[in-house]
Formats: C-alpha cells, sequence, structure tokens
C-alpha cells in the first residue's frame, strides 16, 4: 500500500493502519533533557530508551549524534545539509519515503526533526499524536528489537528563510515585520530561572509556551480551532508579520512552528542556538518582567 502525502500530524489509529506500508518511514527521535530546580539543563541521547521499547519497525534517529553540528557549542545546532542529508539517507529518509517520527515523552524531539526535514527540503513527513505514550495506551505493540534501515538518496534543497542565527536575531531587534516568541514557560519569560547563564527574554518578544499546544490528560495536541484562537490573540496570525520562534535551545521552539504550520503559517523562523547561544554572549540583551501581550 502507498502512502499518500503526508500532513504534520498522524494518530495512532493512522499509523495501526499504515504500519506495514512499503514507502512507511517510522522514527524514534528521543532525546532527553533534564532541567534541575537551582542549575543549567543537561542533555542525553535517547538511545537506549530506544533499544528498551518501540514501535515495531522504528528506526532511532540519533538528534545530538547524527543531526547536529558537532562543531557547534549548542548542543542541537542543525548540521550542514551535506551531513544531515547522510544521516537521513542512511536511516530511508529521502526520495520515496512517507516519514513518521515520534518521542517517548515530550513530542517536540519529534517536532525538532520535522522540522529539520522541512529546513532541508523534505515535506512528507508527519509527527505522531502523543507518541509513544498514546500509541501503547491505545494496545500498540512495542518490542526492543531494532529495526533495519533500508539507505535511500536524499535530495531535498535546504531552506534558509526557516531557521535565524543569533546574528538574524540581533539585526531583528527594531524591525516591525518581525514577531518573536518565546516558547518556553512563563517563569523562564519572567527571568525567574537558573537554567541558562543570564535570566530573562529578548527584548520585544512576547511568551507563547509551547506546553499549552499539548493537552495536559492525553498528552496529544488540543484541537486546532482552539489554538488557532490562541494564535491569533497572541498575535502569531499576523499576516504582516514574520514569526520567530526560540525556546532554550532550538527544540522546543519548533513544536509552536509545528503547531503554527498546522493553522496555515509554514514559514516561521527557528532561533537555533535560541537562549543556550543568545545568553552566552554579555553584550546581547535580555529584559525580565511578563509578557506585553
Amino acid at each position: 500500500m502507498t502512502v499518500q502525502s503526508l500532513p504534520e500530524v498522524v494518530d495512532v489509529a493512522w499509523l495501526a493502519d499504515h504500519l506495514q506500508d512499503t514507502d512507511l518511514v517510522l522514527i524514534d527521535s528521543t532525546s532527553h533533557l533534564e532541567v534541575p530546580e537551582d542549575g543549567p539543563y543537561t542533555i542525553e541521547s535517547g538511545a537506549q530508551t530506544y533499544l528498551d521499547e518501540h514501535i515495531p519497525g522504528a528506526l532511532f534517529a540519533d538528534l545530538l549524534a547524527e543531526f547536529a553540528d558537532p562543531e557547534n557549542a549548542e548542543p542541537w545546532t542543525a548540521a550542514d545539509h551535506d551531513r544531515f542529508a547522510a544521516a537521513a539517507g542512511a536511516l530511508g529518509i529521502g526520495d520515496g519515503a512517507k516519514v513518521v517520527v515520534y518521542s517517548q515523552h515530550a513530542p517536540f524531539w519529534a517536532t525538532r526533526l520535522w522540522w529539520q526535514l522541512r529546513f532541508e527540503g523534505f515535506d512528507d513527513v508527519a509527527v505522531l499524536d502523543g507518541g509513544l505514550p498514546a500509541w501503547k495506551a491505545s494496545g500498540g505493540a512495542v518490542t526492543s528489537e531494532p529495526a533495519t534501515a533500508t539507505p535511500r538518496e536524499f535530495t531535498g534543497v535546504r531552506r534558509p528563510e526557516l531557521i535565524r542565527s543569533t546574528d538574524d536575531v540581533a539585526a531583528a531587534l527594531d524591525d516591525p515585520g518581525t514577531l518573536l516568541v518565546n516558547v518556553l514557560g512563563e517563569e523562564d519569560y519572567r527571568g525567574e530561572t537558573t537554567t541558562y547563564p543570564r535570566p530573562g527574554h529578548i527584548p520585544g518578544s512576547v511568551n507563547f509556551p509551547v506546553a499549552q499546544l499539548i493537552d495536559p490528560d492525553t498528552g496529544t495536541l488540543r484541537p486546532l480551532a482552539e489554538l488557532r484562537s490562541e494564535f491569533e490573540e497572541a498575535g502569531l496570525l499576523d499576516p504582516n508579520r514574520k514569526v520567530v520562534t526560540y525556546c532554550g535551545g532550538g527544540i522546543a521552539a519548533t513544536g509552536v512552528a509545528w503547531a503554527l504550520a498546522q493553522a496555515g503559517v509554514n514559514d516561521v523562523g527557528v532561533y537555533d542556538g535560541s537562549l543556550t547561544a543568545w545568553t552566552a554572549d554579555p553584550d546581547l540583551p535580555l529584559v525580565t518582567g511578563p509578557s506585553p501581550r
């Protein structure tokens, strides 16, 4: 059976129906992030949790080891195009593939790979709504048996408009056509935590916590009609402004980009270094306090 062009999100019933499709490539992109109450965050690959259990047929994409720039100080900085294309192709992501990405906990590891694929010019990718927890809750089987990839050639062409560097963000601080969106929690935004070297948010940015995308009871995406109303209220659907999202390290920022794509905003820029990069430079401004909206 051939999978038709994918939307940004599919549910577990869809995946169960299509799990044996020959052109489907299922990817577990889990990483682990620990944020203590009184210090910087720590990171760990999800390779071991993939080996412990995963959806049958799923392959593992190591966002830290394979899809990030090994020369960059920020851990998840997007790899150059050739490195990305080689890593994606080795997993069978390429011409003729339909890709579904999931995570074992927070969905934003999956949206990170969704965004990287779109950034590199590949559109047939969806995120599994609710990830592994939703799959297991529905009665879906899991396995510890690693899957074997069938390599493909990855020929996507990079879309530079979907990424922002620190210099890009600094240059846009006074640009009325740019809307910077901090997707961290309100306490992080206000500067009341010590997760990053310096507290606060980038001047002029508004706060739209990525956590409010997800239903806390089900772990799945909230109804798009509700989210669209909240996007509108926050100014994220203003056709005269280009949305640029940021977070701590460029992961959660992709979650809001993913949700906005479902609302028809397909050109969101993601600040890849986010606060990890911004706060490392003492000359770059930060402000504290509540969102202006």
